[in-house]
């Protein structure tokens, strides 16, 4: 025991904090680029060349029927396209618990592969094969690529990484998020992929990620707490931390984990049932579900739907409406950036508190700026400066580190149902933002950034009374400041018990199931 104290005092800093590897940041990038990327990619990727793809549906109608389609079907064609990536993404995110338990992290990401690459020979193949029904179907694949993809990375992340860069790896699944989107920005402008010749392989494209996943991936280590608490195997998960840490010395992490298998295995795993009964995780539960919904409730959707028109009202020339949005993607990239850096000195709470705020002033400040442009000239120029600080709230806080908080408020038995609840939140959300949106612009026009500024206000106040500061902390250490705040409800379960067990005929085998929520 002296040796592996002297060995463990060498190779830690005083604070027990490891530092990047190699090996940790290689498994970031492949995972996040795989898998991530085209997240981001396909969320924006049909933007551009709408108009080529809706003359396609056009003209394959016109061959089959002899008649061009209505404007009504038409319109309906091209919202099912757009709203069944979001909706594929529920169905992949309630896939999420059973896939990552028996197959692993990393097993789930490879097996997810086959929906991406599948999606991609579909769709970039589908004006040779004159069939539209392909790429709607294709877009129901790709959104459950997307929704395995949103909750599997930050949990394999967040599980690969030290304490002391949870954090701001955790944060990287949303930054690659952002670069595919601006990708997808960049290839689908009309000199390059977004044109009627180009749009196939634009669409196509997004199976090169996936290609490159499958043939690297496997050359990295599982998840050690998976191997560890979920497979039983100590060498294994000893060997894989090893790899990742750059060193022989991975006494207190393996330690640390086995103290979250003891403490956890009366338990057991858990379902979504069982964590949605289980009142000693209750507050975590009500976390990611308060913040999933504010992260797209928010107005993120809407700001972008509003962007070019607000640029136009400033005088941008329709024609250079494109690359100004390229210009904001590049903002949410290089903010996504910098939150990557500064999340493990400000802290989680703090970004998410700053996030949210500056989204709630900007959309208050845009209700008031939009309903004065036509009177007062320069409020154009406020929209503008709105849109630009809430993309930028949205990049440091409300979009990055909600994920990297489902991570953190949970331990090993309960985490993967945790991320299976805050990724059908999170992509029941998006839908029904796609789905309500245009009427709410319809019924109060410049009115609905009011509803999207009370939203982030309530995710303020909610994130400040019970959210805690989770930097540098372990997961159990973290579940101990959480079971502080359950202590009320953990109580009531402790009254129940002793009040069954004194009342006449109760019968103390009958509360040995309920004890496990002590």
């Amino acid at each position: 025991m002296k040796l592996k104290g002297k060995k463990h005092e060498s190779s830690e800093n005083n604070d027990g904090s490891k530092g990047m590897t190699l090996m940790l940041a290689l498994v970031a990038l492949i995972s996040a680029f795989g898998a991530s990327f085209q997240y981001g990619y396909n969320v924006s990727v049909i933007n551009s060349p709408a108009p080529f793809m809706q003359e396609f549906y056009n003209q394959t109608y016109y061959h089959r029927n002899g008649e061009y389609m209505s404007s009504e079907f038409q319109t309906l064609l091209w919202s099912l396209t757009v709203s069944m990536f979001p909706l594929g993404g529920l169905f992949g995110s309630l896939m999420v618990w059973p896939l990552v338990n028996n197959c692993g992290r990393k097993g789930t990401l490879l097996i997810n592969n086959i929906f991406s690459i599948v999606a991609a020979v579909l769709m970039g193949t589908s004006e040779i094969a004159k069939t539209f029904e392909v790429i709607i179907l294709s877009r129901v694949i790709m959104g459950i690529y997307a929704g395995l993809a949103s909750n599997v990375v930050p949990m394999f992340l967040g599980e690969l990484s030290p304490k002391n860069l949870r954090g701001a790896i955790g944060v990287v699944p949303q930054l690659f998020i952002t670069v595919g989107i601006l990708s997808a920005q960049i290839l689908g402008l009309n000199s390059i992929l977004g044109n009627a010749a180009g749009w196939p392989i634009l669409l196509g494209l997004t199976g090169i990620p996936s290609l490159l996943q499958v043939l690297l991936l496997p050359f990295f280590p599982e998840s050690p707490r998976y191997l560890l608490i979920q497979k039983g195997n100590e060498e294994q998960a000893r060997q894989a931390l090893q790899r990742l840490r750059g060193c022989d010395d991975v006494y207190d992490e393996i330690e640390e984990m086995r103290r979250e298998d003891e403490s956890e295995k009366k338990e057991g795993q858990f379902s979504v049932l069982s964590l949605f009964t289980f009142r000693g995780l209750r507050w975590q539960l009500i976390s990611i579900i308060v913040m999933m919904m504010g992260q797209q409730l928010s107005g993120i959707n809407a700001v972008f739907y509003y962007a070019d028109r607000i640029f136009q009202s400033a005088g941008v020339d329709t024609n250079s409406v494109q690359y100004v949005t390229v210009s904001i993607g590049a903002i949410n990239v290089v903010m996504t950036l910098l939150a990557v850096f500064i999340v493990e000195s400000l802290g989680r709470r703090i970004l998410l508190l700053a996030g949210f705020g500056l989204c709630c002033l900007s959309c208050a400040v845009l209700t008031l700026a939009l309903n004065l442009q036509n009177t007062v000239t320069w409020m154009s120029y406020i929209s503008i400066v709105c849109v630009i600080v809430y993309i930028i709230g949205h990049a440091i806080g409300a979009s990055p580190i909600p994920s990297v908080l489902i991570t953190e408020m949970f331990l090993q038995s309960s985490r993967p149902a945790a991320f299976m609840v805050g990724g059908s939140v999170h992509w029941l959300s998006n839908f029904t933002v796609g789905l309500l949106f245009l009427y709410m612009e319809a019924g109060l026009g410049p009115y609905s950034f009011l509803i999207f500024c009370a939203i982030c206000l309530a995710t303020i106040i909610y994130i400040f009374i019970v959210v805690p500061e989770t930097k540098n902390k372990t997961f159990m250490e973290i579940n101990r400041i959480m079971a502080k705040r359950n202590k009320v409800e953990i109580q009531e379960d402790k009254d129940e018990l002793k009040d069954f067990h004194t009342a006449p005929g109760g019968q103390a085998g009958k509360t040995v199931s309920s004890s496990s929520e002590l």
